[in-house]
This record gives structure tokens, C-alpha cells and sequence, in this order.
């Protein structure tokens, strides 16, 4: 689920437009600045890929005319763009499913009602994963239960808003699922299914960057989600949100990590419970008692 980067191999046909090394080294600023993401100097194809497109779609002729253009006003709409065009989204329905028993176990064990973050919901595969595993442990208690699902790319949120999907999408679904989860297109709409009305009204979606100084959140939750999402951050930018989410979790509540996410250097906020799940750490949890 979850918002990520992606290679892309170089193109032997010449490029269109210059990418200076300097051009190059100001949008690795721009983006770390906006969003969190250090990019790699590995990433030069990707961000030429994916940004060439917003220049021809400005008639542009340079990186240069652009990054300038971006700077000129630092509430243009066109940062949002940007900062879409270098996020890409890997995503799955009940993606590392190791996670979802611990959630349902977790869940039965919560006073009602329930409060889950996802936060970085991608195109909604993720925090309706959650939805329907709070559906399953919790039965008709479940219906007071919530996700709040954020991203920081509106592009894939309006996507997951929407809750339609492709067979391919589902095609992993066990039948039970699929007959109690989803309702099957036809016509015009053959080779799609939709969501069902009463998974959907379970989650709310939202943008979020990670980096602004303020979450609009008003809960607390029993369990945050944050997949694969941290390996794109530098070490001191993980722990400032992961000091952040500690404020935000119940003394009882799990976070749920990427499988290639380690956060055992905040050892003083959270301590490992399970894989790739994370607990406060017991002297944050008497404080928070």
C-alpha cells in the first residue's frame, strides 16, 4: 500500500530536455524539503522521466525554467504535481499478510470503538485491507470502528476514494471475500468490482504530508499503519515522525512497519513486539498511562 519511488531504466533515445547536475541536485533539495524523500543520485532517470512530462504539459524548454517556476510561488498548485510525479505507489490488497491476524488479535482485545491510521494509503488497497480484516475480528462492532487513511499524493487518493478495482487487482482474494467485500461491475463496468457501501463508510480519506508541522488528526489510534514508506527517508527524519506517531498512539496500540524497515534506533520511543511490529516503549507507556 503505500507511497514508494521506482526505477526506471534509461531510454537509449536522446533526451528532450538537459538535466544538469545542478538542475538534478536542486529538485533532490526541493523534494527532501516538500515531502521527506532523499533521493538517490540513482534516481537521475527516474525524476527526468517522470518530470519531463510536467514540462512538456507547461511547454517548458528546461529543468531550469521549471524549478524556477516552482520556486517563484511556494503555494502554486504545481508543488503538488511535482511532488505526485516523483511518488510512485506499490500497493497491494492484504500486502504482507503477516500483519493482518496480529490486527485482528489486537482488535479483539481493544475497549470499542477502534481507531486505526494508515498513513500512507496509496490508491486505498492498504487501509481497506484493514477495513475489512476490523469487519472479520470484530463482526458487527466493527461498525463503530474507523481508518483514517492518508497519502500524500492526491492523484492515488482520489483512486482509492473511488474503491473500484480491476479483477487483476483482486485476483488474489479468496471467493468469501471477494462475494463479501466487493460488488461485481457489468455493462460498461464488466472486469471491475467496487467496494461495498458498508467497508467504504469505515474509512476516511485525506491528504497528509508527513513533514508539515501539523497533522489535521484528532484521535489517538489503537494501531498505525506505515509501511514502506520510512526507507525513503534519512535517519534523522525517521525518528522525528516516529516521535510524532508515539504522540499519537493509545498506551496499548501496535505500529505495523515495511518488511524492510528496522526502527530498533528509536529503541527510547518504541521496542519490537512481533515482525515488523512495534510497541511504545514501556517508559513511554507509563507516561502515557
Amino acid at each position: 500500500m503505500n507511497t514508494t519511488l521506482r526505477s526506471i531504466e534509461p531510454s537509449s533515445v536522446s533526451p528532450d530536455f538537459l538535466l544538469t547536475d545542478h538542475d538534478f541536485s536542486r529538485i533532490r533539495t526541493l523534494i527532501h524539503e516538500r515531502a521527506g524523500i532523499a533521493l538517490s543520485a540513482q534516481k537521475r532517470q527516474m525524476v527526468y522521466s517522470r518530470l519531463a512530462r510536467r514540462l512538456r504539459e507547461l511547454r517548458l524548454k528546461e529543468f531550469s525554467a521549471y524549478l524556477s517556476f516552482l520556486e517563484s510561488d511556494p503555494n502554486s498548485a504545481e508543488w503538488q504535481l511535482f511532488t505526485n510525479a516523483l511518488t510512485t505507489n506499490l500497493t497491494a490488497f492484504f500486502r504482507e499478510a503477516h500483519h493482518f491476524p496480529v490486527l485482528a488479535e489486537h482488535a479483539r482485545s481493544c475497549s470499542q470503538p477502534l481507531t486505526v491510521w494508515c498513513s500512507a494509503a496509496s490508491t486505498g488497497e492498504e487501509p481497506y485491507s484493514i477495513a475489512m480484516t476490523l469487519i472479520e475480528a470484530l463482526g458487527s462492532r466493527a461498525s463503530s470502528a474507523s481508518v483514517v487513511a492518508t497519502d500524500i499524493d492526491t492523484q492515488v487518493l482520489t483512486k482509492a476514494m473511488a474503491g473500484v478495482f480491476t479483477m487483476e487487482q483482486v485476483c488474489k482474494l479468496s471467493p468469501e471475500r471477494l462475494r463479501r467485500f466487493f460488488l461485481k461491475g457489468s455493462g460498461a463496468q464488466a472486469g471491475l468490482v467496487r467496494i461495498r457501501p458498508e467497508v467504504a463508510a469505515m474509512v476516511k480519506f485525506s491528504r497528509l504530508n508527513l513533514l508539515d508541522p501539523r497533522w489535521a488528526l484528532n484521535d489517538t489510534f489503537d494501531a498505525l499503519f506505515c509501511r514502506n514508506v520510512m526507507i525513503y527517508f534519512d535517519k534523522p527524519t525517521q525518528a522525528k515522525i516516529l516521535e510524532r506517531f508515539a504522540l499519537l498512539m493509545k498506551p496499548h496500540a501496535l505500529l505495523f512497519a515495511g518488511h524492510s524497515e528496522n526502527f530498533s534506533f528509536a529503541s527510547r520511543t518504541l521496542r519490537l513486539r512481533g515482525q515488523t511490529v512495534y510497541e511504545l516503549a514501556s517508559e513511554r507507556t507509563k507516561v502515557a498511562a
